[in-house]
């Protein structure tokens, strides 16, 4: 598979994957399956180490993605964003392949294919290599729905799963879970987050939250 190093927050289905450098982290997009899902494969430059957001789909492209050659990073940990079965599609094949530790919510966990390793919760942290990631918990569009916050030197970063898109929160099914994600979204990312913390949703093109910002009473007002 081709990997591209000019990062721009865009990957076609089937086509290349991206490749963004940071000081510590390496992020790199590909999109898999049939819904057009993300996963985020993330590799401590120091250690080599890697971290996988969202096994969701294809094993054989995320195993591409993340190299067969001695030198490839060594996934040590998975972490499904939530319980929905087009993100965890590739988990089995990936936990079997590579044997890292799986990460998820305990209020989705126990819709996964496979029993977790450890369980974590808003304000935990998990580690690839050097780099810490910050969990957070986004209640609405599943019970156990979860981001991870990477607080680089230039800018936070901010892995969304499917509880936040370009132009708006993620689908849900009852009005209390739509006011209840709304919640979380103002108070633990838009309250203490800055304008340009860039984040990775679970489908489709990156953004800032600088320019979702200004929708957010729009948001509230046309409900779900």
């Amino acid at each position: 598979m081709d990997v591209l190093d000019e990062y721009t927050g865009h990957t076609d289905p089937g086509g290349a994957a991206t490749r963004r450098t940071l000081d510590a982290l390496t992020i790199t997009k590909v999109s898999v399956g049939e819904y057009d899902n993300n996963a985020y494969l993330l590799v401590c430059r120091a250690t080599g180490d890697a971290l996988l957001v969202d096994a969701a789909a294809e094993p054989d492209r995320l195993m591409d993605v993340i190299g067969h050659g001695a030198s490839r990073p060594q996934l040590r940990t998975v972490v499904t964003t939530h319980r929905h079965p087009d993100h965890w599609q590739a988990l089995g094949a990936v936990a079997g392949m590579c044997e890292p530790t799986t990460i998820a919510h305990p209020a989705d966990a126990p819709e996964l294919p496979i029993p977790m390793d450890t369980l974590v919760d808003h304000g935990d942290t998990v580690r690839v290599g050097d780099v810490e990631l910050e969990v957070i918990h986004l209640r609405g569009h599943t019970p156990g729905s979860i981001a991870l916050l990477y607080r680089a030197e230039d800018r936070p970063h901010l892995f969304t799963g499917d509880s936040l898109f370009p132009g708006g929160p993620g689908k849900t099914w009852k009005p209390e879970d739509n006011t209840s994600l709304l919640n979380d979204l103002e108070e633990r990312i838009f309250g203490p987050l800055p304008d340009e913390t860039w984040f990775y949703p679970g489908h489709g093109d990156d953004s800032t939250l600088g320019k979702e910002r200004p929708a957010i009473p729009e948001w509230r007002s046309r409900g779900w």
